[in-house]
Protein backbone atom coordinates (compact mmCIF):
# COMPACT_ATOMS: atom_id res chain seq x y z
CA UNK A 1 0.00 0.00 0.00
CA UNK A 2 0.75 3.92 -0.61
CA UNK A 3 0.64 6.43 1.47
CA UNK A 4 -0.49 9.87 -0.24
CA UNK A 5 1.09 13.00 -0.08
CA UNK A 6 -1.02 15.57 0.30
CA UNK A 7 -0.57 17.74 -3.01
CA UNK A 8 -3.15 20.52 -2.17
CA UNK A 9 -1.78 23.13 -0.27
CA UNK A 10 -5.15 25.68 -0.48
CA UNK A 11 -6.70 23.58 2.50
CA UNK A 12 -9.26 25.91 2.59
CA UNK A 13 -10.79 24.52 -0.86
CA UNK A 14 -10.01 20.79 -0.43
CA UNK A 15 -13.28 19.80 -1.64
CA UNK A 16 -12.99 21.16 -4.61
CA UNK A 17 -9.35 20.42 -5.41
CA UNK A 18 -9.52 17.20 -8.05
CA UNK A 19 -9.00 13.65 -8.48
CA UNK A 20 -7.04 14.61 -12.46
CA UNK A 21 -5.31 17.79 -10.49
CA UNK A 22 -3.56 15.30 -7.96
CA UNK A 23 -2.50 13.33 -10.41
CA UNK A 24 -1.46 16.31 -12.58
CA UNK A 25 1.00 17.39 -9.60
CA UNK A 26 2.26 13.90 -9.71
CA UNK A 27 2.88 13.48 -13.08
CA UNK A 28 5.19 17.05 -12.11
CA UNK A 29 6.90 15.48 -9.48
CA UNK A 30 7.50 11.75 -11.02
CA UNK A 31 9.10 14.07 -14.60
CA UNK A 32 11.84 15.92 -12.07
CA UNK A 33 12.96 12.29 -10.87
CA UNK A 34 13.04 11.39 -14.12
CA UNK A 35 15.04 14.29 -15.61
CA UNK A 36 17.48 13.67 -12.73
CA UNK A 37 18.14 10.35 -13.65
CA UNK A 38 18.00 10.81 -17.13
CA UNK A 39 20.73 13.58 -16.74
CA UNK A 40 22.59 11.09 -14.42
CA UNK A 41 22.67 8.76 -16.86
CA UNK A 42 23.45 11.02 -20.25
CA UNK A 43 20.48 9.54 -21.80
CA UNK A 44 16.83 9.88 -22.10
CA UNK A 45 14.74 6.55 -20.45
CA UNK A 46 12.53 4.69 -22.60
CA UNK A 47 9.11 2.63 -21.50
CA UNK A 48 6.95 -0.08 -23.15
CA UNK A 49 3.42 -0.67 -22.31
CA UNK A 50 2.09 -4.49 -23.78
CA UNK A 51 -1.58 -4.68 -23.92
CA UNK A 52 -3.44 -8.16 -23.23
CA UNK A 53 -6.84 -8.60 -24.02
CA UNK A 54 -10.00 -6.51 -25.01
CA UNK A 55 -10.62 -2.99 -26.55
CA UNK A 56 -10.78 -2.08 -23.27
CA UNK A 57 -7.81 -2.54 -22.25
CA UNK A 58 -6.11 -1.06 -25.41
CA UNK A 59 -8.06 1.87 -24.99
CA UNK A 60 -6.39 1.51 -21.21
CA UNK A 61 -3.20 1.75 -22.41
CA UNK A 62 -3.38 4.27 -24.43
CA UNK A 63 -3.55 6.46 -21.05
CA UNK A 64 -0.93 4.84 -19.41
CA UNK A 65 1.31 5.64 -22.16
CA UNK A 66 0.13 8.89 -22.00
CA UNK A 67 0.63 9.57 -18.72
CA UNK A 68 4.38 8.29 -19.44
CA UNK A 69 5.13 10.62 -22.22
CA UNK A 70 4.07 13.16 -20.13
CA UNK A 71 6.47 11.97 -17.40
CA UNK A 72 9.29 11.95 -19.45
CA UNK A 73 9.51 8.53 -20.87
CA UNK A 74 10.26 8.06 -24.87
CA UNK A 75 8.84 5.21 -26.24
CA UNK A 76 10.22 1.98 -27.64
CA UNK A 77 8.37 -1.27 -28.75
CA UNK A 78 11.33 -3.20 -27.53
CA UNK A 79 11.16 -4.68 -23.95
CA UNK A 80 14.77 -4.97 -24.15
CA UNK A 81 15.85 -1.29 -25.02
CA UNK A 82 13.38 -0.01 -21.86
CA UNK A 83 13.78 1.23 -18.43
CA UNK A 84 10.24 0.90 -17.83
CA UNK A 85 7.99 -2.04 -19.05
CA UNK A 86 4.27 -2.60 -17.67
CA UNK A 87 1.93 -5.34 -18.98
CA UNK A 88 -1.86 -4.25 -18.89
CA UNK A 89 -3.22 -7.64 -18.26
CA UNK A 90 -6.35 -9.82 -19.10
CA UNK A 91 -7.53 -12.66 -17.34
CA UNK A 92 -10.62 -14.18 -19.49
CA UNK A 93 -8.68 -16.30 -20.18
CA UNK A 94 -6.77 -19.06 -18.21
CA UNK A 95 -3.58 -19.08 -20.49
CA UNK A 96 -3.90 -15.38 -20.81
CA UNK A 97 -1.84 -15.53 -16.96
CA UNK A 98 0.27 -18.10 -18.00
CA UNK A 99 1.71 -15.86 -20.38
CA UNK A 100 2.43 -12.99 -18.58
CA UNK A 101 3.56 -15.36 -16.08
CA UNK A 102 6.39 -16.21 -18.76
CA UNK A 103 6.99 -13.11 -19.95
CA UNK A 104 7.97 -11.63 -16.43
CA UNK A 105 10.41 -14.57 -16.30
CA UNK A 106 12.17 -13.22 -19.04
CA UNK A 107 12.32 -9.65 -17.72
CA UNK A 108 14.73 -11.15 -14.58
CA UNK A 109 18.11 -11.30 -17.15
CA UNK A 110 17.04 -7.87 -18.38
CA UNK A 111 16.50 -6.31 -15.25
CA UNK A 112 20.37 -7.78 -14.69
CA UNK A 113 21.71 -5.71 -17.48
CA UNK A 114 19.82 -2.66 -16.77
CA UNK A 115 19.74 -1.81 -13.01
CA UNK A 116 17.39 1.31 -13.72
CA UNK A 117 14.74 -0.95 -14.99
CA UNK A 118 11.51 -0.76 -13.71
CA UNK A 119 8.32 -3.49 -14.22
CA UNK A 120 4.22 -2.88 -13.83
CA UNK A 121 1.50 -5.14 -13.92
CA UNK A 122 -1.56 -3.56 -14.02
CA UNK A 123 -5.54 -4.56 -15.47
CA UNK A 124 -7.61 -7.35 -14.82
CA UNK A 125 -5.24 -9.91 -13.96
CA UNK A 126 -4.28 -8.07 -11.20
CA UNK A 127 -7.96 -7.77 -9.88
CA UNK A 128 -7.58 -11.65 -8.50
CA UNK A 129 -6.11 -11.90 -4.39
CA UNK A 130 -3.78 -14.91 -5.63
CA UNK A 131 -2.54 -13.99 -8.53
CA UNK A 132 -0.67 -10.59 -6.68
CA UNK A 133 -0.11 -13.34 -3.89
CA UNK A 134 1.86 -15.16 -6.60
CA UNK A 135 3.64 -12.22 -8.01
CA UNK A 136 4.66 -10.82 -4.61
CA UNK A 137 6.21 -13.70 -3.44
CA UNK A 138 7.29 -15.77 -6.80
CA UNK A 139 8.72 -12.74 -9.23
CA UNK A 140 10.90 -10.11 -7.16
CA UNK A 141 11.48 -8.48 -10.90
CA UNK A 142 7.94 -6.68 -10.14
CA UNK A 143 7.87 -3.08 -9.04
CA UNK A 144 4.51 -1.96 -9.43
CA UNK A 145 1.23 -3.92 -9.12
CA UNK A 146 -1.93 -1.82 -9.51
CA UNK A 147 -5.55 -2.77 -10.58
CA UNK A 148 -8.80 -1.78 -13.60
CA UNK A 149 -10.13 0.23 -10.74
CA UNK A 150 -7.32 2.96 -9.48
CA UNK A 151 -5.59 3.30 -13.28
CA UNK A 152 -5.95 6.76 -13.16
CA UNK A 153 -3.88 6.76 -10.00
CA UNK A 154 -0.47 5.80 -11.97
CA UNK A 155 1.07 9.16 -12.17
CA UNK A 156 0.90 8.79 -8.21
CA UNK A 157 1.92 5.26 -8.22
CA UNK A 158 4.94 5.80 -10.43
CA UNK A 159 6.54 8.59 -8.30
CA UNK A 160 6.24 6.66 -5.45
CA UNK A 161 8.29 3.39 -7.44
CA UNK A 162 10.93 6.30 -8.53
CA UNK A 163 11.53 8.55 -5.72
CA UNK A 164 11.64 5.75 -3.04
CA UNK A 165 12.68 2.91 -4.85
CA UNK A 166 10.46 0.33 -3.12
CA UNK A 167 8.00 -1.78 -4.27
CA UNK A 168 4.18 -0.47 -4.80
CA UNK A 169 1.24 -2.33 -4.10
CA UNK A 170 -2.36 -0.80 -4.89
CA UNK A 171 -4.90 -2.52 -6.01
CA UNK A 172 -8.77 -1.15 -5.01
CA UNK A 173 -11.64 -3.74 -4.41
CA UNK A 174 -13.76 -1.91 -6.62
CA UNK A 175 -14.77 2.32 -6.98
CA UNK A 176 -17.49 4.64 -8.10
CA UNK A 177 -15.26 6.82 -9.48
CA UNK A 178 -14.56 8.11 -13.16
CA UNK A 179 -12.01 10.43 -13.56
CA UNK A 180 -11.39 11.87 -16.79
CA UNK A 181 -9.25 14.41 -18.61
CA UNK A 182 -5.40 12.01 -18.05
CA UNK A 183 -3.21 12.16 -21.00
CA UNK A 184 -3.80 9.78 -23.87
CA UNK A 185 -1.20 8.82 -26.72
CA UNK A 186 -3.50 7.34 -29.44
CA UNK A 187 -2.19 4.11 -31.61
CA UNK A 188 -3.46 6.01 -34.13
CA UNK A 189 -3.78 9.71 -35.32
CA UNK A 190 -6.78 8.89 -37.64
CA UNK A 191 -9.05 6.59 -35.14
CA UNK A 192 -9.96 6.17 -31.05
CA UNK A 193 -11.73 4.62 -29.21
CA UNK A 194 -14.52 6.63 -26.40
CA UNK A 195 -14.78 4.62 -23.31
CA UNK A 196 -18.38 5.34 -22.62
CA UNK A 197 -19.40 3.29 -19.76
CA UNK A 198 -17.09 0.84 -17.20
CA UNK A 199 -18.11 -2.60 -15.70
CA UNK A 200 -20.23 -5.17 -15.77
CA UNK A 201 -23.78 -6.20 -14.30
CA UNK A 202 -24.45 -9.03 -16.45
CA UNK A 203 -22.53 -11.68 -14.08
CA UNK A 204 -22.76 -14.80 -17.00
CA UNK A 205 -21.69 -17.91 -15.24
CA UNK A 206 -17.91 -18.33 -17.05
CA UNK A 207 -16.93 -14.74 -17.16
CA UNK A 208 -14.78 -13.14 -14.18
CA UNK A 209 -14.74 -9.85 -15.83
CA UNK A 210 -17.82 -8.22 -13.52
CA UNK A 211 -14.99 -9.47 -10.32
CA UNK A 212 -12.56 -7.81 -11.96
CA UNK A 213 -13.85 -4.65 -13.84
CA UNK A 214 -16.78 -3.93 -10.94
CA UNK A 215 -19.98 -2.68 -10.85
CA UNK A 216 -21.32 -0.48 -14.28
CA UNK A 217 -20.82 3.17 -13.97
CA UNK A 218 -21.36 5.38 -17.26
CA UNK A 219 -20.03 8.19 -18.07
CA UNK A 220 -21.98 11.85 -18.26
CA UNK A 221 -22.42 11.93 -22.15
CA UNK A 222 -21.71 15.56 -22.02
CA UNK A 223 -18.20 14.77 -21.25
CA UNK A 224 -18.58 11.55 -23.71
CA UNK A 225 -19.27 14.22 -26.13
CA UNK A 226 -17.01 16.53 -25.16
CA UNK A 227 -14.42 14.26 -25.68
CA UNK A 228 -15.22 13.08 -29.29
CA UNK A 229 -15.66 16.40 -30.19
CA UNK A 230 -11.64 17.23 -28.73
CA UNK A 231 -10.79 14.11 -31.08
CA UNK A 232 -12.29 15.11 -34.46
CA UNK A 233 -10.85 18.41 -33.81
CA UNK A 234 -7.55 16.62 -33.80
CA UNK A 235 -7.73 14.96 -37.04
CA UNK A 236 -9.96 12.05 -36.07
CA UNK A 237 -12.57 9.90 -38.84
CA UNK A 238 -13.43 7.04 -36.97
CA UNK A 239 -14.34 6.26 -33.24
CA UNK A 240 -15.45 3.04 -31.55
CA UNK A 241 -17.36 3.54 -28.56
CA UNK A 242 -16.04 1.28 -25.68
CA UNK A 243 -17.84 -0.77 -22.65
CA UNK A 244 -18.41 -4.22 -21.64
CA UNK A 245 -22.09 -4.09 -22.16
CA UNK A 246 -22.82 -0.25 -24.50
CA UNK A 247 -26.36 -1.27 -24.95
CA UNK A 248 -27.36 -0.76 -20.85
CA UNK A 249 -25.04 2.49 -21.29
CA UNK A 250 -26.90 5.44 -18.69
CA UNK A 251 -29.21 3.17 -16.72
CA UNK A 252 -27.05 4.38 -13.91
CA UNK A 253 -26.59 8.14 -14.68
CA UNK A 254 -29.00 10.43 -12.43
CA UNK A 255 -31.05 11.68 -15.96
CA UNK A 256 -30.48 8.23 -17.78
CA UNK A 257 -29.83 8.29 -21.38
CA UNK A 258 -30.15 5.33 -23.67
CA UNK A 259 -27.31 3.97 -25.79
CA UNK A 260 -29.52 4.49 -28.88
CA UNK A 261 -29.79 8.81 -28.00
CA UNK A 262 -25.96 8.75 -27.15
CA UNK A 263 -25.59 7.68 -30.78
CA UNK A 264 -27.49 9.86 -32.60
CA UNK A 265 -25.87 12.95 -30.48
CA UNK A 266 -22.46 11.40 -31.25
CA UNK A 267 -23.09 11.19 -34.98
CA UNK A 268 -24.38 15.04 -35.10
CA UNK A 269 -20.76 15.96 -34.09
CA UNK A 270 -18.83 17.20 -37.29
CA UNK A 271 -15.43 15.33 -38.60
CA UNK A 272 -16.36 12.50 -37.14
CA UNK A 273 -16.86 10.31 -40.41
CA UNK A 274 -17.54 6.39 -38.76
CA UNK A 275 -19.18 5.42 -35.41
CA UNK A 276 -18.16 2.03 -34.27
CA UNK A 277 -19.39 0.27 -30.82
CA UNK A 278 -18.52 -2.71 -28.84
CA UNK A 279 -19.70 -4.73 -27.10
CA UNK A 280 -23.61 -5.67 -27.25
CA UNK A 281 -25.27 -7.87 -25.23
CA UNK A 282 -28.12 -9.30 -27.16
CA UNK A 283 -31.02 -9.25 -24.19
CA UNK A 284 -30.12 -5.24 -23.95
CA UNK A 285 -30.06 -4.66 -27.76
CA UNK A 286 -33.55 -2.43 -28.25
CA UNK A 287 -35.63 -1.71 -31.18
CA UNK A 288 -34.67 2.00 -30.80
CA UNK A 289 -31.01 1.06 -31.64
CA UNK A 290 -32.24 -1.30 -34.08
CA UNK A 291 -33.64 2.03 -35.92
CA UNK A 292 -30.88 4.19 -35.26
CA UNK A 293 -28.43 2.01 -36.65
CA UNK A 294 -30.58 2.17 -39.66
CA UNK A 295 -31.43 5.26 -39.99
CA UNK A 296 -27.56 7.09 -39.04
CA UNK A 297 -25.06 6.83 -42.17
CA UNK A 298 -22.08 7.14 -39.77
CA UNK A 299 -22.63 3.94 -37.91
CA UNK A 300 -21.04 1.23 -39.19
CA UNK A 301 -22.66 -1.52 -40.85
CA UNK A 302 -21.20 -3.92 -38.57
CA UNK A 303 -22.55 -5.56 -35.18
CA UNK A 304 -20.51 -7.46 -32.67
CA UNK A 305 -23.60 -9.43 -31.19
CA UNK A 306 -21.95 -12.41 -28.69
CA UNK A 307 -24.33 -15.51 -28.26
CA UNK A 308 -21.77 -17.75 -27.12
CA UNK A 309 -24.08 -20.96 -27.47
CA UNK A 310 -27.17 -21.87 -29.77
CA UNK A 311 -28.57 -24.16 -27.01
CA UNK A 312 -31.20 -22.37 -24.88
CA UNK A 313 -30.09 -24.90 -22.23
CA UNK A 314 -26.36 -23.87 -22.18
CA UNK A 315 -27.24 -20.22 -22.45
CA UNK A 316 -29.63 -20.85 -19.57
CA UNK A 317 -26.50 -22.54 -17.42
CA UNK A 318 -24.61 -19.31 -18.74
CA UNK A 319 -26.92 -17.00 -17.41
CA UNK A 320 -27.30 -14.95 -20.35
CA UNK A 321 -30.71 -14.14 -19.79
CA UNK A 322 -32.23 -14.91 -23.27
CA UNK A 323 -33.04 -18.09 -25.47
CA UNK A 324 -32.16 -19.23 -28.89
CA UNK A 325 -35.57 -18.03 -29.96
CA UNK A 326 -35.03 -15.01 -28.43
CA UNK A 327 -31.67 -14.35 -30.57
CA UNK A 328 -32.76 -15.59 -33.88
CA UNK A 329 -36.07 -13.11 -33.57
CA UNK A 330 -33.74 -10.26 -32.88
CA UNK A 331 -31.41 -10.92 -35.59
CA UNK A 332 -34.88 -11.23 -37.58
CA UNK A 333 -35.10 -7.67 -36.99
CA UNK A 334 -31.81 -6.61 -37.91
CA UNK A 335 -31.23 -7.90 -40.84
CA UNK A 336 -35.18 -6.68 -41.61
CA UNK A 337 -33.11 -3.09 -40.56
CA UNK A 338 -30.31 -3.24 -42.05
CA UNK A 339 -30.12 -6.08 -44.73
CA UNK A 340 -26.38 -5.77 -45.62
CA UNK A 341 -25.21 -5.33 -42.40
CA UNK A 342 -22.33 -7.63 -40.80
CA UNK A 343 -22.88 -9.77 -38.20
CA UNK A 344 -19.92 -11.13 -35.83
CA UNK A 345 -20.27 -13.00 -32.58
CA UNK A 346 -18.34 -15.29 -30.26
CA UNK A 347 -19.11 -18.77 -29.41
CA UNK A 348 -17.82 -20.78 -26.04
CA UNK A 349 -17.15 -24.61 -26.67
CA UNK A 350 -17.17 -27.13 -24.35
CA UNK A 351 -19.21 -25.14 -21.70
CA UNK A 352 -20.15 -27.60 -18.82
CA UNK A 353 -22.62 -29.88 -20.05
CA UNK A 354 -22.85 -29.26 -22.75
CA UNK A 355 -24.53 -32.22 -25.12
CA UNK A 356 -23.93 -33.54 -28.10
CA UNK A 357 -27.34 -32.25 -28.84
CA UNK A 358 -26.44 -28.71 -27.20
CA UNK A 359 -23.32 -28.57 -29.61
CA UNK A 360 -25.15 -29.48 -32.97
CA UNK A 361 -27.81 -26.46 -31.99
CA UNK A 362 -24.82 -24.23 -31.75
CA UNK A 363 -23.74 -25.44 -35.57
CA UNK A 364 -27.10 -25.01 -36.72
CA UNK A 365 -27.64 -21.67 -35.04
CA UNK A 366 -23.68 -20.43 -37.14
CA UNK A 367 -25.64 -21.77 -40.46
CA UNK A 368 -28.83 -20.15 -39.97
CA UNK A 369 -27.40 -16.82 -38.89
CA UNK A 370 -24.69 -16.23 -41.55
CA UNK A 371 -21.92 -14.77 -39.60
CA UNK A 372 -19.46 -12.84 -41.27
CA UNK A 373 -17.00 -14.12 -38.54
CA UNK A 374 -17.16 -16.23 -35.19
CA UNK A 375 -14.60 -15.58 -32.13
CA UNK A 376 -14.40 -18.85 -31.31
CA UNK A 377 -12.77 -20.30 -27.66
CA UNK A 378 -12.73 -23.33 -25.92
CA UNK A 379 -14.50 -22.88 -21.93
CA UNK A 380 -11.89 -21.81 -19.86
CA UNK A 381 -12.63 -22.46 -15.93
CA UNK A 382 -12.14 -19.29 -14.19
CA UNK A 383 -11.82 -19.71 -10.25
CA UNK A 384 -14.32 -17.69 -8.42
CA UNK A 385 -17.04 -17.84 -11.10
CA UNK A 386 -20.09 -20.20 -10.98
CA UNK A 387 -19.37 -22.16 -14.05
CA UNK A 388 -16.10 -23.55 -12.56
CA UNK A 389 -18.20 -25.38 -9.81
CA UNK A 390 -20.49 -26.76 -12.23
CA UNK A 391 -20.42 -30.80 -12.60
CA UNK A 392 -20.75 -32.37 -16.07
CA UNK A 393 -17.13 -30.95 -17.03
CA UNK A 394 -16.89 -31.99 -20.70
CA UNK A 395 -13.61 -33.53 -21.58
CA UNK A 396 -10.92 -31.89 -23.01
CA UNK A 397 -10.54 -34.53 -26.28
CA UNK A 398 -14.10 -33.59 -26.72
CA UNK A 399 -14.18 -30.57 -26.81
CA UNK A 400 -11.19 -29.96 -29.06
CA UNK A 401 -12.97 -32.48 -31.26
CA UNK A 402 -16.31 -29.93 -31.17
CA UNK A 403 -14.14 -26.70 -31.81
CA UNK A 404 -12.63 -28.35 -35.07
CA UNK A 405 -16.01 -29.06 -36.15
CA UNK A 406 -16.39 -25.17 -35.24
CA UNK A 407 -14.47 -23.47 -36.75
CA UNK A 408 -14.77 -25.94 -40.05
CA UNK A 409 -18.69 -24.78 -40.26
CA UNK A 410 -17.66 -21.53 -39.53
CA UNK A 411 -14.62 -20.98 -42.53
CA UNK A 412 -17.53 -22.34 -45.06
CA UNK A 413 -20.13 -20.03 -44.13
CA UNK A 414 -18.35 -16.70 -43.36
CA UNK A 415 -16.18 -17.43 -46.56
CA UNK A 416 -19.16 -17.62 -48.57
CA UNK A 417 -20.80 -14.35 -46.70
CA UNK A 418 -17.90 -12.32 -46.98
CA UNK A 419 -17.69 -12.63 -50.62
CA UNK A 420 -20.83 -11.21 -51.41
CA UNK A 421 -18.99 -7.62 -51.75
CA UNK A 422 -17.16 -8.87 -54.81
CA UNK A 423 -16.77 -6.72 -58.04
CA UNK A 424 -18.24 -3.72 -56.01
CA UNK A 425 -16.45 -0.20 -55.21
CA UNK A 426 -16.55 0.58 -51.26
CA UNK A 427 -14.89 3.03 -49.18
CA UNK A 428 -11.92 2.04 -47.14
CA UNK A 429 -10.33 3.88 -44.46
CA UNK A 430 -6.57 3.09 -44.79
CA UNK A 431 -4.75 2.21 -41.35
CA UNK A 432 -1.21 0.75 -42.11
CA UNK A 433 1.10 0.39 -44.49
CA UNK A 434 0.74 -3.80 -45.28
CA UNK A 435 3.80 -6.02 -44.80
CA UNK A 436 3.58 -6.65 -48.86
CA UNK A 437 5.65 -3.96 -50.74
CA UNK A 438 3.89 -1.68 -52.49
CA UNK A 439 0.81 -2.36 -50.62
CA UNK A 440 -1.58 -0.50 -47.93
CA UNK A 441 -4.39 -2.15 -45.56
CA UNK A 442 -7.72 -0.67 -44.83
CA UNK A 443 -11.46 -1.62 -43.64
CA UNK A 444 -14.54 -1.01 -44.78
CA UNK A 445 -17.85 -0.14 -43.23
CA UNK A 446 -18.53 -3.78 -42.92
CA UNK A 447 -15.53 -4.20 -41.03
CA UNK A 448 -13.67 -6.47 -43.88
CA UNK A 449 -10.39 -5.69 -44.56
CA UNK A 450 -8.75 -4.56 -47.86
CA UNK A 451 -5.27 -4.99 -48.99
CA UNK A 452 -4.65 -2.94 -52.18
CA UNK A 453 -2.07 -0.34 -54.09
CA UNK A 454 -0.75 2.34 -51.90
CA UNK A 455 1.23 4.01 -49.99
CA UNK A 456 2.11 5.46 -46.48
CA UNK A 457 0.80 9.22 -48.04
CA UNK A 458 -2.43 6.81 -47.55
CA UNK A 459 -2.97 6.47 -44.10
CA UNK A 460 -5.72 8.04 -42.86
CA UNK A 461 -7.83 8.99 -45.44
CA UNK A 462 -10.66 7.39 -46.96
CA UNK A 463 -10.02 5.83 -49.95
CA UNK A 464 -12.73 4.16 -52.83
CA UNK A 465 -11.42 0.93 -53.47
CA UNK A 466 -13.03 -2.05 -56.10
CA UNK A 467 -13.08 -5.03 -54.59
CA UNK A 468 -11.66 -7.54 -56.90
CA UNK A 469 -10.96 -10.79 -55.30
CA UNK A 470 -12.26 -11.93 -51.67
CA UNK A 471 -9.92 -14.67 -49.89
CA UNK A 472 -12.01 -15.44 -47.04
CA UNK A 473 -11.83 -13.15 -44.61
CA UNK A 474 -10.33 -10.31 -46.36
CA UNK A 475 -9.87 -8.66 -50.00
CA UNK A 476 -7.86 -7.85 -52.48
CA UNK A 477 -8.83 -4.41 -54.17
CA UNK A 478 -8.03 -1.45 -56.90
CA UNK A 479 -8.35 1.89 -55.75
CA UNK A 480 -10.67 3.36 -58.09
CA UNK A 481 -9.75 7.31 -58.96
CA UNK A 482 -11.41 10.30 -59.07
CA UNK A 483 -12.70 10.14 -62.91
CA UNK A 484 -13.98 6.38 -61.60
CA UNK A 485 -10.85 5.05 -63.63
CA UNK A 486 -8.70 2.40 -61.75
Amino acid sequence: MIRRISLNTNMENTENYSEIEEQNRYMELAGKELAELSGMLGRPLKAIVVTFGCQMNARDSEKLRGILKKVGYETTERESDADFVIYNTCTVRENANTHVYGRLGKLVSLKRKNPQLHVALCGCMMQEPEVVAKVRKSYPVVDLIFGTHNLFQFPELLYHVIHDRKRVIEVWEGTDKIVEDLPIERKYSFKSGVNIMFGCNNFCSYCIVPYVRGRERSREPEAILSEIRGLAKDGVREIMLLGQNVNSYGKNLAEPVSFAQLLERVCMIDGIERVRFMTSHPKDLSDELIRVIAEQPKICRHLHLPVQSGSTEILRRMNRKYTREDYMTLIGKIRAAVPDLSLTTDIIVGFPGETEEDFADTLSLVEEVGYDSVFTFIYSKRTGTPAAAMPEQVDDKVVHARFDRLLETVKKGAEEKCARFAGRTMDVLVEEVNKEPGYVTGRISHNLVVHFPGDESMIGTTVPVKLDDCRGFYYFGTPVLPDGKE
